[in-house]
């Protein structure tokens, strides 16, 4: 059974071929699984992906609205971001979901690790659960035009299964939420 899982690529080399403050571009030269040499990019983030399902007690929920540059295209999220990684996951959640909507939960609760893309990055996505709520004002990034929704969670789930709500972390998150019957 071990060798099932054993690595079967070759690293012939590796040069970093770009870098920036949030990622880094690694290009490796390969043998694959098959005996074949070819080359394979990598990215690394240099923070963690953090995101957010919010519950109040009548399960309504948040989403963040906002014009994704990557995409070209206007975008509803659960409140997410990026957390340091030599930084507690949690209170990165704590930061941005405050700074994003303005709201803070007294519990929270880990409910799903994933990895974005994992074959062609590192980034590791951490989401939570926020109940118990408290409102305040909301204090975005200067990248961040946002609009904030509440909603029913059931019409979130919705907006998944229909195809509105396509961000990863967010489908994944909402999905969870509706399997692990938190929502009646």
């Amino acid at each position: 059974m071990a060798s099932q899982h054993k690595n079967p690529w070759k690293t012939l080399s590796e040069k970093k071929i770009y870098e920036n403050p949030w990622i880094s571009l690694t290009e490796s030269q390969v043998i694959n699984p098959g005996g074949g040499t070819g080359i394979y990019g990598k990215v690394h983030f240099k923070n963690l992906a953090i995101g957010i399902v919010v519950l109040d007690e009548e399960y309504n929920t948040w989403l963040v609205g906002q014009y994704r540059y990557v995409p070209d295209q206007y975008s509803w999220e659960i409140p997410e971001g990026g957390g340091k990684l030599e930084t507690d996951p949690l209170d990165s959640a704590k930061r941005e979901l405050l700074e994003e909507t303005g709201i803070s939960a007294a519990s929270w609760v880990e409910i799903q690790r994933m990895h974005l893309s994992n074959s062609v990055s590192d980034e590791l996505a951490i989401i939570y659960l926020a109940q118990n709520l408290s409102f305040g004002d909301s204090d975005p990034e200067e990248t961040e035009e946002l609009s904030i929704l509440k909603l029913p969670f059931k019409d979130a789930y919705k907006m998944v299964i229909d195809g509105e709500i396509t961000d990863s972390m967010s489908v994944a998150a909402i999905l969870k939420v509706k399997l692990l019957n938190i929502v009646p």
